[in-house]
């Protein structure tokens, strides 16, 4: 009875493990599609900024519609002459990217 009752114990502390694990696994899965979804929006950025001289106007429709129909999950948040700032958000994170020479990051564009 004691054998079983150590079992049982032993699997519910594996099995507290496995559950934290998943949840970061999951956060991070998250993350990292957020950022990739920026990634793969600045080639359609830059290919509008080269249409039109500047980033002023720009959409995540006018994105996805004229030049990449891949640009998903995304914000446009503003756009002027000379620089951008795009946002994507997934698991309650935003990640932002202050174009065209920002990192990609968690700190909002100024």
């Amino acid at each position: 009875m004691i054998e079983v009752l150590v079992v049982v114990v032993v699997m519910a502390i594996l099995l507290a493990v496995a559950v934290g694990f998943q949840a970061g696994a999951r956060e991070r899965a998250a993350d990292a599609t957020a950022r990739s979804n920026i990634r793969t929006a600045v080639p359609a950025i830059e290919a509008y900024r080269a249409d039109t001289g500047s980033y002023a106007g720009m959409t995540t429709a006018a994105l996805q519609t004229s030049y990449s129909p891949g640009v998903e999950g995304i914000t446009v948040v503003s756009g002027d002459a000379i620089s951008y700032c795009v946002s994507a958000t997934a698991a309650g994170a935003t990640w932002f990217k202050a174009g065209p020479d920002a990192q990609i990051s968690q700190t909002a564009c100024s």
